[in-house]
């Protein structure tokens, strides 16, 4: 049974009931859990969950942070959808316990998974897809 539903009907909740949730990738299928939460400590947003998949019996599983606007809670499947695949987690930027630390690591990880980063909003974030695109169909031209 997935946690996050422990209050269906609140729009707050426990971070420690959202460990364990599942997650379900761009094919539907579920291609992990939410195995913790990391929160920005100056504006309080949570800026990653840190997905578990893999191994057997708890043993062998990888940890990857995705941002946490890759993902959507669905109630119909009790669960978070994201448009990220396994194979998009496997081949994401490499992560170490010093990545939080690098505004670099953290910038190209956003793009990597094309989400706005937690700092900006999704304003910003916008904004500068729109320029990335423009500059690119210059240089095409």
């Amino acid at each position: 049974m997935a946690r996050a539903t422990v209050h269906p009907d609140h729009q707050c909740i426990s971070s420690e009931d959202i460990q364990g949730t599942e997650v379900y990738g761009a094919d539907g299928k579920n291609i992990g859990e939410i195995d913790h939460l990391i929160i920005d400590k100056m504006s309080g947003r949570v800026a990653y969950a840190v997905m578990s998949f893999g191994g057997f019996v708890g043993l062998g599983h990888s940890h990857y942070p995705i941002p946490w606007g890759a993902l959507t809670y669905d109630t119909s499947v009790d669960g978070f959808r994201t448009k990220i695949t396994e194979q998009q987690l496997r081949d994401a930027p490499e992560f170490s316990d010093d990545s939080w630390q690098d505004r670099d690591w953290e910038t190209r990880t956003h793009r990597y998974y094309g989400t706005p980063t937690y700092w900006e909003g999704r304003g910003a974030y916008d904004a500068r897809r729109r320029t990335e695109i423009s500059n690119r169909e210059c240089q095409l031209s």
